[in-house]
């Protein structure tokens, strides 16, 4: 019997061990191997994103204050910067980055919100620098990032952890590794209101160089904005279709993801214009490459017989100030006449100059855009 119990003891034991011994290697390879598990010594939460930014409170502060005084001195009047840091710094601080919800920023978003002009909110996707190019040259223009809340938060990051400091400065988690995590969180809501903020005509830039769809549902705009724009303040949706300068022309108008985008906002009873390249906004990227053939005033291809002809004719008299496009040639005898039209802005003038050899000077050099050189009446 003692013999027995010994036995049955020494198997107890070596049970325990073994039983030890696996939930000693289970925690092992779930700190190796799981993202978002707490090291030790009480070190925070690790992730694969960068974590929170150095400095944030004075960021946030500092940008709040600028924009009251230099974007909307208006708000500064019912505005509280330091409210609106301590609002956001409680929907976060000893969190787990992971359990974020919208609620967590309503108290912000409340705090933060003004209103937006009807006929000036420009969405984008895939254009982050040429919308904000083009809303800082045409300063009534906004984007979310023009708005006082993204304003503050753009470029920034930030998440908590349940461990002191309560704030993760060394990783936040990406949104592969989790969905709710505080920076996906805040721009959709952010997001979210600003399309219902939305009224009057809605202007939309998208990129038409990128090989998989200027519109991808997986956006911001294409999941979140486009189904919180409101048809009953809404008057119209004009798509700027944008393509890099000298880049690959991958989609236009008549593109597929253009046209699933169409029905989705025809759909909800929207009014919908899309225009390739639209013109200002491509003077923004013509800055930055001045010479190039999308940048002429004109293309060359315009260069017709047309113009071959008045300039054969009547080349050491006029210097062109713009290209001319043939809209018709007739010979009819003397004098010859020709019937031409000026290009500006890359498509022809609709103001027709109708010439003859003998009333050129007077006609032609008034109604188009030829300029005469010194000497020439």
């Amino acid at each position: 019997m003692p013999g027995s119990r010994r036995r049955q003891r020494g198997v107890l034991l070596a049970g325990i061990a073994l039983l030890l011994a696996a939930l000693v290697l289970a925690v092992v390879l779930a700190s190796v191997f799981m993202p978002g598990r707490e090291a030790a010594g009480g070190r925070p939460l690790r992730w694969q994103d960068r974590g929170t930014t150095r400095n944030l409170r004075e960021i946030v502060l500092g940008r709040c204050y600028s924009y009251l005084a230099e974007r909307h001195p208006a708000l500064g009047r019912d505005t509280d910067c330091l409210k609106i840091w301590e609002s956001l710094k409680y929907a976060f601080i000893y969190k787990n980055p992971c359990n974020t919800t919208a609620e967590d920023y309503q108290p912000l978003m409340e705090l933060a919100s003004h209103p937006i002009p009807c006929n000036k909110s420009l969405f984008w996707s895939k254009t982050n620098d040429l919308a904000h190019r083009y809303t800082k040259s045409s300063h009534g223009f906004l984007t979310l990032e023009d708005t006082l809340l993204g304003y503050m938060f753009d470029g920034v990051s930030w998440c908590g952890d349940p461990s002191a400091p309560g704030i993760n400065y060394e990783s936040c988690p990406k949104r592969s590794e989790c969905e709710s995590n505080p920076g996906s969180v805040f721009w959709k809501t952010a997001s979210k209101r600003f399309a219902e903020a939305a009224c009057g005509v809605v202007q939309v830039m998208l990129n038409g160089s990128i090989e998989a769809g200027a519109f991808r549902s997986s956006s911001i705009f294409g999941s979140i904005e486009v189904f919180n724009l409101n048809p009953d303040k809404v008057s119209e949706i004009q798509i700027w279709l944008m393509h890099d300068i000298g880049g690959p022309q991958s989609e236009s108008c008549s593109g597929h993801s253009i046209q699933r985008l169409k029905r989705i906002l025809e759909e909800r009873n929207f009014t919908i214009t899309c225009e390739d390249d639209y013109r200002p906004v491509q003077l923004l990227q013509c800055v930055r490459n001045p010479d190039h053939e999308d940048c002429r005033l004109c293309p060359s291809s315009m260069e017709t017989p047309c113009l071959q002809a008045l300039m054969k004719e009547y080349g050491p008299a006029i210097s062109m100030g713009g290209d001319l496009k043939k809209n018709d040639l007739k010979l009819s005898g003397k004098p010859t006449a020709y019937t031409c039209v000026v290009c500006m802005d890359r498509t022809p003038s609709k103001t027709h100059s109708v010439v003859s050899s003998g009333a050129f000077a007077p006609a032609f050099l008034k109604r188009s855009r030829v300029r005469a050189l010194p000497g020439i009446s």
